[in-house]
């Protein structure tokens, strides 16, 4: 192997920067939506989100809005309203502005933005991208009430152009025991994968977002997870939510 030996820094870098950015550009090829948290209804009974992001591959700009019955934890009719521009020109913007018009009766009763109690962000390297954890209120002095999730994955039987991939993948959701008298409860587990999903390869804690109504009873928390899944070009990320209501 050859060695190259520099005079300078900066002749270093000239020679290094270039090698840098092609490693880089080969390296994401796939798309990860970014998301938006569109929060809750007054009374908690709704959650809503939105990823967007423009694809690879085609390059056309894609919104998707997401509104979840928290109590079933099923998407509510209509829901997603998914918007696909099949034009490069477009922007993004685009795409976000016909998603939240085809949603427009449903997210008026969005009015509460909720919190965000705990996130990881989508480059972010986080000790273990499949536990969070977080406290439950914003008291001050901080409360001693906390709240903690779990993910656990496992495989699939699916078809070959999945399987050369190392997918499809399920997951389970675990809400951790944090107090005396309290037990671990599955929030979710799949026994199938749901075609809307296609290729899943691995999913990772996205948010924990909680709303309150009234300041009293229940907390109902939203568990965004990000999907990896297989793309055209290399893997994408896109996002799930899991609604439950956790007891005080």
């Amino acid at each position: 192997m050859k060695i190259k030996v520099f005079n300078n820094l900066a002749a270093a870098l000239t020679c290094l920067v270039p090698a840098l950015l092609l490693s880089a550009q080969s390296g994401f090829a796939g798309d990860f939506a970014s998301r938006a948290i569109l929060g809750f209804s007054a009374d908690g009974s709704r959650f809503a989100f939105e990823e967007y992001g423009r694809q690879d591959g085609s390059g056309f700009p894609y919104a998707s809005i997401y509104i979840i019955d928290t109590a079933s934890d099923q998407w509510t009719g209509g829901s997603p309203f998914r918007v696909l521009v099949e034009d490069e020109a477009s922007s993004i913007s685009d795409a976000r502005q016909k998603a939240r018009s085809n949603a427009a009766a449903q997210l008026a009763a969005i009015t509460e933005p909720g919190t965000i109690n705990a996130t990881n962000q989508p480059l972010e390297l986080p000790a273990d991208s499949k536990r969070m954890a977080a406290r439950a209120y914003p008291f001050t002095p901080p409360t001693t009430d906390s709240i903690e999730f779990r993910l656990m994955t496992r495989p699939f039987p699916g078809d070959e152009f999945c399987m050369e991939f190392g997918g499809p993948a399920g997951f389970t959701l675990l809400e951790i025991a944090t107090a005396p008298g309290k037990s671990t409860r599955i929030l979710h587990a799949d026994e199938t994968i749901p075609q809307s999903r296609s290729c899943p390869l691995d999913y990772h804690f996205a948010d924990i977002v909680t709303y309150r109504p009234d300041g009293a009873g229940d907390l109902v928390a939203a568990i965004l997870i990000l999907m990896e899944r297989r793309g055209f070009e290399g893997p994408d990320g896109r996002y799930l939510a899991v609604t439950t209501h956790l007891a005080p």
